[in-house]
């Protein structure tokens, strides 16, 4: 049985300083589909647009020009207000400075997405514990992010993606300021979710022993997709 495709990327372009002598062209034409369920893994150096890329998947940033369609969505001709909605329903956000509210502790961070999307105390509170459970923090629900370790601090940022339970997940470089060992347990838990919560993940790395573990390997260089091949996660 085919895959529902759920991310379909057409001709996007993405272009900074439009009309200027130093107009850039960041994103050159990108093409890609990604299908539900699927755990990909975009590679490329600093500087190749792979980031970029990643912002207009996520609806954090709109392409200069192309088509974009999240869940039979259009993502270009949608209002502000509706991508922030889809933004908190459907993708969960994993970054490589973890993004963590300093003054606020673990806990209070993870329900931090369900406050915005109306979900009530008692069931956000129960949802952030149990999620905190899952990837091994719950006995730091109550420490603020500067008593908590890099690996600590992830694990956090990859509660409160899961928050109100997205189907995507996008993951910027969410292992490059952590050591190898932390890494490690930072990429089993996503194939944790991947394989047992059936989420789709887009994982953005200039690793490539990192992206060799995902299904589907896609090469980005200068703003173009150059190659694409299985990964070993299959």
């Amino acid at each position: 049985m085919s895959r529902r495709a759920v991310i379909e990327l057409e001709e996007i372009y993405k272009r900074f300083y439009i009309g200027t002598p130093n107009e850039l062209t960041v994103l050159n034409g990108i093409n890609l589909t990604i299908y539900e369920g699927e755990f990909v893994a975009v590679v490329g150096a600093s500087g190749s647009g792979k980031s970029t890329l990643m912002n207009i998947i996520g609806a954090l940033d709109r392409p200069t020009q192309g088509r974009y369609h999240l869940d039979g969505v259009d993502m270009v001709a949608a209002k502000d207000r509706e991508l922030s909605g889809i933004r908190n329903r459907k993708i969960g956000f994993v970054f490589q400075t973890y993004n963590l509210i300093a003054k606020t502790n673990a806990l209070k961070n993870v329900e931090m997405p369900m406050l915005y999307g109306g979900v009530t105390g008692k069931k956000r509170v129960d949802r952030a514990k149990e999620l905190l459970t899952m990837v091994g923090m719950e006995d730091r629900m109550k420490h603020l992010p500067e008593e908590l370790s890099g690996g600590q601090k992830q694990r956090v940022a990859i509660a409160r993606a899961m928050g109100n339970d997205p189907a995507i997940i996008l993951a910027d470089e969410p292992t490059g300021a952590l050591d190898s060992g932390t890494g490690r347990m930072v990429m089993d838990l996503f194939h944790k979710l991947h394989k047992e919560q059936g989420k789709t993940i887009v994982l953005i790395t200039h690793s490539p022993e990192l992206a060799e573990e995902t299904e589907r390997v896609v090469t980005i260089k200068d703003g173009c997709i150059i190659g694409e091949r299985q990964g070993t996660c299959v």
